[in-house]
């Protein structure tokens, strides 16, 4: 048998032993989703491109991910349609185009998809790849709301409480946050706090605030914690505790929240919770800027300058 024969066995053996040891690397839930895009199942070409844009039981691969909620979306799924107009929203996997992220967004809304619903509203609400038009967001946020999407409902609310593309309604933004809130979202239960803490649409009630904002935090979202610490260092709703106050802002800082770096700032430069420490006040501070929190940029500044 001569060499160059042997190289050809070599290279055909090496071609069929790697892709077999890339999937080997996938998880289950991968191949399960693989195999069900394979017998022609658009749902499961969309769960395996969500695998793909996230890297979980995969590597990241956003053109990968693209390529199957495309594959998704021709099939019929709608909310494979509606993540293909967020790859094209955000430019991951392919270059950024709000016109097309729109069509694929319509597409998805069309369809039955709440999620598109609601992304189609944003692009309306920013006047992203169609001009800008409140009215139009407000309705399909109101159409995902009605669908199921707690990011409608979320976003439903805040145009109540804003006004914008319908008339300013305290009481109907506190009655979507409620809703949200009863189904499980963080934001909605941290919002509603807001309202009973400032009295907006419903009776201001600051235990009940306590109670919102707690559950909120408790979910994850991080400026439920915000917001309860300040309820804590005021005594408002609860015992006053500068301890306990810090401890929140503490969490909702490691949690990405600027305000809570501030405020967590603000304790260890006047010594409240925390021992006194003007380098960790400082640092606080500048977190709080690279969260882009005014106050925090204005604060590290000062300090810097002595």
């Amino acid at each position: 048998m001569n060499l160059g024969y042997l190289l050809l066995i070599s290279a055909l053996v090496t071609a069929c032993v790697f892709p077999n040891l890339a999937l080997a690397d996938e998880s289950q839930e991968v191949k399960t989703y693989r195999a069900q895009c394979d017998r022609g199942e658009a749902s499961g070409c969309s769960n395996l491109g969500t695998m793909y844009e996230k890297g979980e039981g995969v590597t990241q691969d956003f053109a990968q991910a693209a390529k199957f909620y495309r594959k998704a979306c021709d099939g019929g799924d709608a909310d494979g349609c509606s993540n293909l107009g967020y790859m094209y929203d955000e430019g991951n996997g392919m270059k950024q185009d709000f016109a097309q992220a729109v069509e694929f967004y319509r597409k998805a809304c069309d369809g039955g998809s709440a999620k598109g619903c609601s992304n189609l509203g944003v692009s309306y609400e920013k006047g992203e790849g169609v001009t800008q038009d409140f009215a139009q967001a407000v309705e399909l946020y109101r159409n995902a709301c009605d669908g199921g999407s707690t990011g409608g409902c979320v976003l439903l609310g805040f145009m109540y409480e804003d006004g914008k593309g319908v008339t300013q309604d305290f009481f109907q933004a506190a009655a979507v946050w409620r809703k949200v809130c009863d189904g499980g979202s963080a934001v909605g239960c941290s919002n509603l706090g807001l309202m009973y803490s400032n009295g907006t649409g419903v009776k201001q009630d600051f235990t009940q605030a306590v109670a919102l904002y707690r559950k909120g935090c408790d979910e994850g979202h991080a400026g439920g914690c915000t917001n309860l610490g300040v309820m804590y260092n005021e005594g408002k709703g609860v015992k006053q505790d500068s301890f306990q106050a810090a401890a929140l802002y503490r969490k909702a800082c490691n949690k990405g929240e600027g305000l809570g770096c501030f405020n967590l700032g603000l304790m260890y430069y006047y010594g409240k919770g925390v021992t006194q420490s003007n380098t960790d006040a400082l640092n606080y501070y500048g977190k709080a800027c690279d969260m882009k929190n005014e106050k925090g940029c204005e604060n590290y500044a000062r300090m810097k300058k002595g």
